[in-house]
């Protein structure tokens, strides 16, 4: 097991590589720590969570709302946790979104861990400190930025993932490496999901190549005043789309990335959005899509990123290299009606 300390903003994150859940106890101390998971999780390992305090939440992002925060709460008033509890988040990026934010408010803050057990947690929702809940289709429409006190990476945990998983966490592989890395966009258009599947070594090399390149560009803007915002590539439309559609998060962000490669083209004369499609489509993921223009563009007016009839809406200018640009929404609209 590796570790690496890294700092961002206030807080040193202990980063975990190559670790295994039976190693969890070195890093938390069971006794004055609780486990945050759902059902399928725990079905899953349970042997695992002997002798730990547990929480086990029913799966599914329609569970990722104040209701269930406000639950788990009260565990751990029930539990007596106090300023010195440690929380674990133990699963996918449901389960470190509630555990982050829960722990960000209760008693103002407890120390948290995440042990992310999907490709898609792995990569990217456990890493970075964004913590929130959904309300109604808004996602993460209430939320802390708190980063976590240790992040545990364990591989193996994804050999049990069904296939709709594998393909959910590769739609932000693909996005990492069409903002930043031109290098990782050739070899994922050289292999496949099978492949990657087979070689651990080279799942285990890939997990540490992106949980790296979104650290650093959270180490560098921690609040997403500037190049953060690049990670939210194929997120804007994919967000509007994902809650009301009940897509996957990597479907919608697949669909998403379709679009703004689409609008990387009118807008920047970007030449490779055909690759981008193509590669979204080879891992599994849909690209252009039927949906009601209206209805999606009424729940992007209440994005995060809109600036009164203006959006930041990233964009390529190449492979590896996206950009911040303040588009006018009616803009937006109008390219995206074309396809």
């Amino acid at each position: 097991m590796e570790k690496k300390k890294i700092r961002i903003g206030n807080t040193i994150t202990e980063y975990y590589f190559d670790a295994s859940l039976s190693k969890l106890g070195q890093v938390a101390d069971k006794k004055y720590s609780v486990i945050l998971t759902d059902e399928n999780i725990f079905n899953q390992y349970q042997k695992s969570f002997k002798g730990w305090n547990t929480i086990v939440l029913k799966p599914g992002e329609e569970y990722k709302i104040q209701q269930t925060a406000d639950g788990v709460i009260d565990s751990l008033i029930d539990m007596h946790a106090d300023r010195k509890t440690t929380l674990v988040g133990i699963g996918g990026g449901v389960i470190t979104d509630l555990a982050g934010y829960v722990a960000a408010v209760y008693m103002r803050g407890i120390r948290v861990g995440f042990v992310p057990t999907s490709l898609l947690a792995m990569v990217d929702a456990s890493i970075g400190g964004k913590n929130g809940i959904d309300v109604g289709v808004f996602k993460n429409l209430v939320g802390t930025i708190r980063q976590p006190d240790f992040l545990f990476f364990d591989v193996s945990l994804l050999k049990t993932l069904p296939e709709a998983e594998w393909q959910n966490g590769f739609a932000e592989i693909i996005k990492h490496a069409c903002i930043r890395d031109a290098v990782m966009f050739r070899e994922l258009a050289e292999k496949n999901i099978d492949w990657y599947r087979m070689k651990k070594a080279a799942l285990a090399a890939l997990v540490r190549r992106n949980v790296m390149l979104k650290t650093k560009v959270v180490q560098a803007d921690e609040t997403e005043q500037g190049d953060r915002k690049l990670l939210n590539f194929g997120h804007t439309l994919g967000h509007a789309l994902e809650n009301q559609f009940e897509l996957s998060h990597g479907q919608a962000v697949a669909i998403g990335m379709t679009y703004a490669s689409q609008l990387s083209a009118s807008m920047l004369g970007f030449r490779s959005a055909e690759k981008v499609v193509d590669l979204i489509a080879k891992y599994g993921l849909p690209t252009f899509a039927k949906f009601d223009k209206v209805k999606a563009f009424d729940v992007l007016l209440h994005d995060k990123k809109r600036e009164r009839s203006e959006i930041h809406y990233i964009l390529l200018q190449r492979i590896g290299k996206g950009v911040v640009q303040t588009l006018p929404i009616s803009e937006v609209k109008r390219i995206i009606e074309k396809f």
